[in-house]
């Protein structure tokens, strides 16, 4: 069982850091590109949903995860987005603020009831 669990939290990480990544696009293209910041917003629609349900098979949604596993959740959130953030970057990505990767991974471990 606890493999399983150790599965569904990367899978969940995995979920988050996109959603993340996807919200920090949208705010580098604001007013520049309204067709592929409609893109980003489906694509962050779709990952959060996929994430809630693997948080309810992580632990009873109404339920805060222990410290020890937010604390390993939200490093390993901040660490895959600013590495994906920073290949962006050397591609040529413009406008990225890497400033909001933690006050987003706060924001959305609230949301998903982690925290």
């Amino acid at each position: 069982m606890p493999q399983n669990r150790n599965k569904l939290i990367d899978l969940f990480i995995g979920n988050i850091s996109n959603a993340i990544l996807h919200e920090i696009l949208i705010e580098s293209i604001k007013d520049k590109s309204k067709e592929i910041a409609s893109y980003y917003q489906k694509e962050i629609e779709n990952v959060l949903s996929i994430s809630q349900k693997y948080r309810e098979k992580i632990n009873p949604a109404n339920t805060p995860l222990s410290d020890k596993d937010v604390s390993y959740i939200k490093t390993k959130i901040i660490h895959r987005v600013k590495i994906e953030l920073m290949n962006r970057i050397s591609k040529g990505y413009k406008n990225i603020d890497l400033t909001l990767v933690d006050k987003l991974v706060d924001k959305m471990l609230k949301d998903m009831g982690v925290v």
